[in-house]
């Protein structure tokens, strides 16, 4: 592991926005914050809202300026791109924001049933080959149900044409309330001031000339979900160079 990645790790550690625990702990006794989110850290009740796979934390971050009546956890298990989101929430002094590094596969084991309101997934590898690692698959959403609050919602922004055509498909097959679904976001008149936050991915489809997709849909309790049988072509752009590009960078107060 590279020296700049130990300093970012040993950072992380002392940072009041961030949470980190031993798997040891969280099979024993389990999450300490579970269950206690709001007084133990926001101190608020406010709605709790998750960005789940969020690397930098561009929608934590940028939510979190936007909507102080809400609360917002950044949840990734790289720590070392974690790290920027964090250093930025501290230095914005944003006190609803949080960022939890762990695996998105227990996300179960770090809140109780109904503490969630909303989940972003934001620009997630589609996993074309692989059903059950889909962040919007019928094995996720059914671990996301365990923290959401019925009907609680799920937002989906990808530049994946393979995952927005399958997630699609799942929605219909299921029949998940859905209150919006486009597969041109920035010329569909549909983009507010937060589908505006850009991540660090969304910046080089967009410089490629690709389009966006967004999907705002809600998961209601109770209902069995099944996977849809579909052919979907794969995805062809994705093994093209992912070379650096500037990320928008929040304004200093």
């Amino acid at each position: 592991m590279g020296k700049n990645k130990l300093k970012k790790f040993a950072e992380m550690a002392t940072l009041p926005c961030v949470f980190q625990f031993p798997w040891a702990t969280i099979e024993g006794e389990g999450c300490p914050m579970r269950g206690h989110w709001h007084e133990n850290y926001f101190g608020n009740h406010n709605p709790i809202v998750l960005e789940l796979g969020c690397g930098k934390g561009e929608y934590a971050v940028g939510m979190g300026k936007r909507f102080p009546d809400k609360n917002f956890i950044g949840v990734d298990i790289k720590g070392a791109r974690m790290w920027t989101g964090a250093k930025q929430a501290t230095a914005l002094g944003l006190k609803n924001v949080a960022f939890l590094r762990t695996s998105i596969e227990i996300i179960d084991r770090m809140f109780a049933p109904d503490e969630v309101d909303e989940i972003w997934i934001t620009f997630p590898d589609p996993q074309m080959k692989k059903v059950n690692k889909r962040l919007t698959g019928t094995r996720f959403l059914n671990n996301y149900r365990n923290v959401l609050k019925d009907g609680g919602i799920v937002h989906l922004k990808t530049d994946s044409p393979f995952l927005f055509t399958y997630t699609s498909a799942l929605i219909e097959h299921n029949h998940l309330p859905t209150e919006v679904c486009t597969s041109d976001l920035y010329h569909s008149n549909l983009a507010s001031d937060i589908l505006e936050i850009k991540t660090h991915y969304e910046c080089q489809w967009l410089q490629r000339g690709l389009t966006i997709k967004y999907i705002k849909f809600h998961l209601p309790h109770g209902i069995e979900l099944q996977e849809p049988e579909v052919d979907i072509e794969f995805d062809t752009y994705r093994s093209y160079n992912r070379g650096y590009v500037d990320t928008p960078q929040p304004p200093e107060l």
